[in-house]
């Protein structure tokens, strides 16, 4: 489909999807983020639910501006994948074991390294700027400089949530390797810290919702943000870059007769902010649940923990800020899902798929998220998909 457009005070609200079918605080979320005095562009993936402080699948582009709870409060989260030589003939018929492995090498939940990882000893980690993000870690918040010690354990680890760890196998067979997770709890303290900052700011006590509290451009208060956006941005990249070096050393030791071989990593964020140029405007552009889809752009947009994902090109569409969705997008709350499944349905749910299926996880059962299909019709005029994928083994924290 192309975009349905929808009246906004300051720019129009441009949606790859029915409205009729988006929960009406979501709906009021983007109408308040389109009051905006600094606004220039709001896109809508087919995605898009109710976020806190703003809303998942949205692409806000401001001129001279920024809302930290846009970005939300995991800085630079995002995918990686990765397609290896195997193919599904070479996986095991009971998966357990290598489940067991990816877990032991990879901390979930609130699990961390018990010391710092060394780059030096993960398979295929390019670390160029690593002394460098370790040496910025001296400018950011002094708020958040207690938590060196836990940022450098964490580094390499998955968390919870929706965040993941995946082997997957393709429609012609192909292994993958996939995984989701963000910059931890050093981001989430350092967007909290701003978000805070940012509502004590006077031209922000007149916006109709304080969640869209913004920084303005040639301010120290700017200055400070985006120099801890954008390290916590890169966090996230090696966060994710240290985990599919654990996970493809895991892999290359139990199929170590298949000597396997992995392609070039696919990686993208899907919470940050970029400095991009439209109509001849330098445009800060926010991606909340959103990743970056210019022409030729490799993404990852996954489903839910039993249904699978695509790997997809960017199309290059101007008119969603060279955007897409950045995964199948939740139709119900966490606790909705709770209160409605269990353990059983989850199960059933996640048929064929080795992994948790507790009541702990039921609140990323796959009937909690939208038909991941029909998110990707949605938008065919933002990306083309290069491989289906169904995953065989999936880690959750």
């Amino acid at each position: 489909m192309s975009y349905v457009e929808m009246p906004g005070a300051k720019v129009p609200i441009r949606m790859w999807t029915d409205p009729s079918t988006v929960e009406d605080v979501a709906l009021q979320q983007l109408r308040n983020v389109a009051t905006l005095p600094w606004i220039k562009g709001l896109a809508v993936m087919p995605d898009v639910h109710y976020g806190k402080g703003a809303t998942v699948g949205s692409v806000i582009a401001m001129h001279g501006a920024v809302c930290p709870a846009a970005v939300g409060v995991d800085i630079g989260c995002g995918m990686s994948a990765v397609r290896t030589s195997l193919t599904a003939n070479d996986l095991p018929g009971d998966l357990s074991r290598l489940r067991t492995r990816i877990e032991q090498a990879i901390p979930v939940g609130r699990g961390m390294h018990d010391e710092m990882v060394d780059p030096g000893r993960v398979y295929g980690l390019q670390a160029g700027g690593w002394d460098g993000l370790w040496e910025r870690f001296d400018s950011v918040a002094d708020a958040v400089k207690f938590r060196r010690e836990r940022a450098t354990k964490q580094m390499g680890t998955l968390g919870g949530g929706n965040h993941f760890v995946e082997v997957c196998v393709d429609t012609a067979g192909s292994v993958w390797l996939m995984l989701h997770s963000g910059s931890r709890n050093i981001g989430k303290e350092l967007a909290e810290h701003h978000i805070g900052e940012a509502q004590k700011l006077p031209h922000n006590q007149g916006l109709v919702d304080r969640d869209l509290a913004v920084f303005v451009s040639d301010t120290p208060q700017m200055a400070a943000y985006r120099n801890d956006l954008f390290w916590a941005q890169e966090y996230a990249k090696y966060n994710r870059a240290v985990m599919m070096g654990l996970l493809k050393e895991v892999i290359r030791k139990e199929f170590r007769k298949a000597k396997v071989s992995f392609e070039q990593e696919i990686s993208c964020h899907h919470n940050y902010v970029a400095e991009e140029r439209y109509a001849g405007m330098d445009l800060l552009v926010t991606r909340k649940g959103a990743i970056r889809a210019g022409s030729g752009d490799f993404g990852i947009i996954p489903g839910s923990m039993g249904t699978g994902s695509y790997i997809v090109k960017g199309l290059g569409n101007e008119a969603s800020f060279n955007s897409a969705s950045h995964g199948a997008g939740r139709k119900m709350s966490r606790n909705a899902a709770k209160r409605r499944f269990s353990a059983r349905d989850l199960e059933e749910q996640t048929r064929g798929v080795e992994c948790r299926k507790d009541s702990g996880v039921v609140d990323e059962i796959p009937g909690a998220y939208k038909p991941i299909e029909k998110v990707i019709d949605q938008q065919r005029d933002l990306v083309e998909v290069v491989a289906k994928l169904k995953q065989v083994i999936c880690v959750k924290g």
